[in-house]
């Protein structure tokens, strides 16, 4: 049986790739957003007020759309289980941004889909299908080499800053994100279910870190800091899941998965335009081996949906 997506009417495949760029551009300021705020709060209080900032954005909607009716406890368990993976992973990756760059992230960031596709292997017992493997090899190569800035001798010596390693270990948590959404998912409206994970999600990051909120210096958080974190609540979390979701319907789950690979670039690009200069040419090699990547997939995802339904 075929996995590819169905034709759907309304939006041509260039609209859709059109807001696939638009989302990994989106997304992608969020780590130069993250590494601006982060400093402003603790790293648990920053991703709570984020989550709670989100979910009451999304209150009114879905209030109107689908009402408010509390889950049973096995519902609000499969919830929890989606929202402590996210909790964990924007907690890491702000705390994480207090010691590396937006750019390490953005690129670290890349190896997420090849790892999830590794857990739906085990999880789901899907196949990776060959460019799939294909492109997590070359997301791999390039990540590395960004992050070692071509270096051999930094990679022989493994010179991985602290904040790295601190957001793989948050990549780890973020990979299993998609595999727990496609095995726990009900048939229930994915606005419905986004709502509720950051419901949840708001609650572990009260278990994490509420003893903490009477002694933050509430008057004294500068606005940018605010700023940042209700642009990241409504561009890097409301809108990017809107478009990522409407775009899986025309192009499918692998495809939309690739524009993550952009994220690197789109980095650059901004630290560029903030006036930080470019990385040397050798370290945007990289960069080049995960576009590559992303276009493997692409190209490669008819080739895998195939692979798949024989299998």
């Amino acid at each position: 049986m075929s996995h590819a997506p169905r034709r759907r009417a309304g939006l041509s495949l260039w609209s859709v790739h059109g807001l696939m760029l638009l989302t990994a551009g989106l997304v992608s300021t969020s780590f130069t957003v993250g590494k601006a705020i982060a400093p402003g709060l603790d790293p648990a209080v920053l991703t709570l007020v984020r989550f709670l900032v989100a979910a009451l954005l999304m209150l009114p909607w879905v209030a109107r759309h689908h009402g408010l009716h509390l889950p049973d406890g096995a519902t609000l368990l499969r919830y929890s289980l989606i929202s402590g993976v996210l909790v964990g992973f924007f907690w890491l990756m702000f705390l994480s941004l207090r010691y590396t760059t937006a750019l390490n992230t953005g690129v670290i960031f890349t190896l997420v889909p090849g790892i999830s596709s590794l857990y739906s292997a085990l999880l789901l017992r899907e196949r990776l299908g060959r460019y799939r493997l294909i492109a997590l090899l070359l997301a791999t190569v390039g990540a590395v080499w960004v992050i070692f800035h071509g270096d051999l001798s930094r990679l022989l010596a493994m010179e991985l800053n602290r904040g790295d390693l601190i957001f793989f270990a948050g990549c780890l948590l973020m990979a299993l994100y998609t595999p727990l959404v496609k095995l726990l998912h009900r048939g229930e409206s994915m606005v419905v279910m986004t709502f509720w994970v950051l419901v949840t999600g708001t609650l572990w990051l009260l278990l994490l870190s509420g003893s903490r909120l009477p002694a933050v210096p509430w008057a004294r958080v500068e606005p940018m800091v605010w700023t940042g974190i209700v642009y990241l609540a409504i561009f890097s979390t409301i809108i990017t899941f809107f478009l990522s979701q409407l775009a899986t319907l025309y192009i499918g789950p692998t495809r939309v998965m690739a524009y993550s690979y952009l994220y690197p670039p789109c980095i650059l690009v901004l630290d560029w335009a903030f006036g930080h200069g470019l990385p040397p040419l050798r370290t945007l090699a990289g960069v080049v081996l995960i576009l590559l990547a992303m276009l493997v997939v692409q190209h490669g995802a008819g080739h895998d949906a195939a692979e798949s339904g024989r299998g």
